[in-house]
């Protein structure tokens, strides 16, 4: 059982289910062990471990009685910045891959949004290369490679 694992609450479900499923399984070597893109919940392990769950937002919310959104839309503002300005981000998901041009391109082909293209970042480490890209609901994920 694992201790401690991410979950992205998902206003925009499906695409979010798409985008985490191109990456994590063409990417990071992870596979779905539950769920569809129907959802409202889906679950990727690698080697037994989870590695990331998904679950929709408005399920939650029903659930717990509580506005997750704080009335606002989630990123569905019709294209700025994913629904963020850029000071509202409280969490970050970071993927480690092989390859991270490779991983930018799954990410973006499968609904995300490239944000800060692959770039080499040496003040983080010799051979540290990062991308930052943000999912379907506007949560930001940086790709990084050492």
């Amino acid at each position: 059982m694992d201790a401690l694992y991410p979950r992205v609450l998902a206003s925009r479900f499906a695409e979010c289910f798409r985008f985490y499923d191109g990456l994590l399984t063409e990417v990071a070597g992870a596979r779905l062990a539950k769920g569809a893109e129907t959802g409202p919940y889906a679950n990727w392990d690698r080697d037994g471990e989870g590695v990331l769950a998904l679950l929709d937002r408005e399920m939650l919310a029903t659930v717990i009685g509580v506005d997750l959104d704080g009335g606002h839309d989630g990123g569905h503002d019709g294209g700025h910045d994913g629904g963020h300005d850029g000071g509202h981000d409280g969490t970050m998901l970071v993927l480690t891959v092989d390859d991270v041009d490779k991983a930018a391109a799954v990410g973006a082909a499968a609904g995300g949004r490239i944000v800060a293209p692959p770039s080499p970042r040496p003040e983080w480490g010799p051979t540290c290369r990062t991308a930052h890209l943000r999912d379907p609901d506007g949560n930001l994920l940086e790709l990084q490679s050492y």
